[in-house]
């Protein structure tokens, strides 16, 4: 068997070449390899950037030739038409031609973009067909631009991170590199739609990165930077949904806006179940799920007529509700009618974002309760306005999980620096109830029913944070390279053997180690030496095959575990960097699965005189 040279694979820099020893990797916090990937990241966030305009150009011209009759790329809302009754029909329409392109085209362009974003990250090595890239944009446009109750920036994160991914494919590169740049576009399309650079980062670290890394990190942040700067080259820097300046909340006014977030989060339980709920009833229908937008669009038109302004995106409603336009019954109707209107047609699978639904639902009902506690306890200084902030943005923290993005997203829409505190304090309660009382979120229930695993936390790699030379067996038991085979075949049946071993260092007069053999090899030896007689001509030098793969006493338990998975091996001799051929312990499979036995243990021992403390 040939030898490979270690020095180009291996960090082996306290190791002479010469040795031949296979070492572990010395794991590095970024290669020069990050380079490429953040200027392919950039280029990835300046065409998300640039399609998120088209693409809202696209929504523009739908809505006015759909609504107005009239050829213009400027964003408009549905709710002032004249069409009357006809504008039932407008958005059954719109269901109907997504549904064709959704079933001659791609089932894929179907839902609100991040879970089909998150899928092909979990399932396809974040490989997004081609065809997405154009085809999702066009649906979405259609949907929304003739009364879809959506929001743009679910199709736009969609379609950037399809042009992330579709870069990553035509250049080759690995799964992980492909799964940045598809966060990339994604962060992009999002920054590029609202301002928000930075929690469209945190966005996709909380939903589509499943790390926290800075080989992903920093090309996902210069893309999201990137995006924000073609918006600002379109639209400016200001905030997305102004609002008057916020005045800094009382304490008394903490609590309630905390509680505020309890209530919201309940809110958002409710949706999502609400929002499978309609789903599973469309999957019952005796009609092909071609027609399903269709037959959705016919309640988004109704509820469009008694309510127009539940029509379109709705980001006018979002600024109207957060900067106090709108108060009292009238919002309330548009509440219930958004809610109605928008869960229906995301049931029906039509093309859509759910975040500016949610914003606008979590923002009506912060207001409309922080309004009614402001009534009857008006001593505490409670402002609607923040109410309305919280529970925007703590509907979406409790519905997607998101509770960093959230609070961020916020801010940035609407810099208002006073809303920060309330903000924390009611995402992170929304987001409480939301993992107390629900399993998955709005983002991953639909994948997860599927039978795909989502990671629902982050944790530090518990065997990084393990030393070898704290979990390695010191007691090692070597075989000496001239002793003759049939020898140690005589050792092993003895009782001296030591049965629990099943594989051995090898080493020379002088204590270097040559190799290591296991159980096997001394029992069945090489061709022709499974018998004795045979084998009183070989010694165990003669069954050696291979450089011997090593661990050093200062690495890592992920490392060395990681080292035994390249090596196909089950132990690996435990040497000093200053000294690699003197064997000082040894590390097996077993030994690391005792390192998790023990961290389980203490976490058991933990619980049990929590429990103890609580009976007490």
């Amino acid at each position: 068997m040939s030898q490979r040279s270690t020095a180009a694979t291996y960090d082996a820099l306290p190791v002479a070449p010469s040795l031949d020893l296979a070492v572990p990797r010395r794991q590095r916090l970024v290669a020069s390899r990050l380079l490429f990937v953040t200027g392919v990241a950039i280029v990835v966030g300046l065409l998300a950037g640039s399609t998120a305009q088209v693409l809202t150009a696209l929504i523009g011209l739908v809505t006015n030739l759909a609504f107005y009759g009239r050829g213009s790329f400027a964003m408009v809302s549905p709710a002032d038409n004249a069409l009357g009754l006809l504008v039932i029909v407008v958005p059954v329409l719109g269901g109907l031609v997504v549904g064709l392109m959704a079933r001659f085209g791609s089932n894929a362009i179907r839902g609100h973009g991040i879970p089909e974003a998150m899928e092909q990250v979990l399932l396809n090595r974040s490989r997004i067909p081609p065809r997405i890239t154009f085809l999702k944009p066009l649906s979405a446009a259609v949907a929304i631009g003739t009364g879809g109750p959506f929001g743009a920036e679910g199709p736009i994160i969609a379609t950037g991170g399809a042009l992330g991914s579709l870069l990553g494919q035509l250049l080759h590169i690995t799964a992980h590199e492909r799964k940045t740049l598809l966060a990339a576009g994604a962060a992009g399309g999002m920054a590029a739609t609202f301002g928000s650079p930075v929690s469209a980062v945190l966005l996709a670290i909380e939903l589509l990165l499943f790390e926290y890394k800075p080989r992903s990190l920093v090309p996902v942040a210069l893309a999201s930077v990137t995006a924000t700067g073609v918006r600002a080259a379109f639209t400016g820097i200001g905030p997305v949904f102004a609002m008057p300046p916020l005045a800094a909340p009382s304490g008394e006014a903490l609590v309630a806006y905390t509680v505020l977030g309890l209530a919201i989060g309940l809110a958002a339980v409710v949706i999502t179940r609400a929002v499978y709920a309609i789903e599973d009833a469309f999957e019952k229908l005796p009609v092909h799920w071609m027609w399903w937008p269709a037959l959705g669009a016919i309640v988004v038109g109704v509820v469009g007529y008694l309510v127009p302004h539940t029509l379109g995106v709705g980001y006018d409603n979002i600024e109207r509700i957060v900067s106090g336009g709108i108060l009292g019954w009238p919002l309330a109707v548009l509440c219930a009618a958004k809610l109605l209107s928008w869960s229906i047609a995301l049931g029906s699978g039509t093309s859509g974002g759910t975040l500016a639904p949610l914003f606008t639902i979590g923002g009506a009902l912060g207001a409309l309760l922080v309004s009614a506690a402001a009534s009857a306890f008006p001593a505490a200084g409670l402002d609607p306005r923040i109410g309305a902030l919280v529970g925007m943005a703590a509907i979406f923290a409790g519905a997607s999980r998101a509770l960093l993005a959230s609070v961020v997203f916020a801010f940035e829409t609407t810099q208002q620096p006073m809303g920060l505190l309330p903000l924390l304090a009611g995402c992170s309660a929304a987001y409480l109830v939301s993992c107390l009382t629900m399993r998955n979120s709005i983002m991953t229930e639909k994948i997860v029913r599927r039978g795909t695993r989502v990671p629902g936390e982050y944790a530090t790699d518990f065997l990084d944070q393990l030393l070898v030379r704290d979990h390695a067996l010191r007691e090692v038991v070597t075989l000496d390279a001239d002793r003759a085979l049939s020898d140690v075949r005589d050792w092993l049946r003895s009782d001296a053997s030591g049965n629990a071993h099943q594989g051995f260092p090898v080493v020379s007069g002088d204590g270097t180690l040559l190799g290591v053999v296991t159980r096997r090899d001394l029992v069945n030896g090489s061709a022709g030496t499974a018998d004795d007689t045979a084998a009183t001509r070989l010694r165990v030098r003669d069954l050696l095959k291979r450089p011997p793969a090593v661990a050093f006493a200062d690495s890592s338990l992920r490392e060395a575990a990681d080292h035994m998975v390249r090596e196909d091996v089950g132990r690996l001799p435990v040497v000093e960097r200053s000294d690699p051929r003197r064997v000082v312990g040894i590390l097996t499979r077993s030994d690391l699965l005792a390192a998790h036995h023990r961290r389980l243990d203490e976490e058991s021992t933990m619980e049990r005189t929590l429990r103890a403390r609580a009976r007490s």
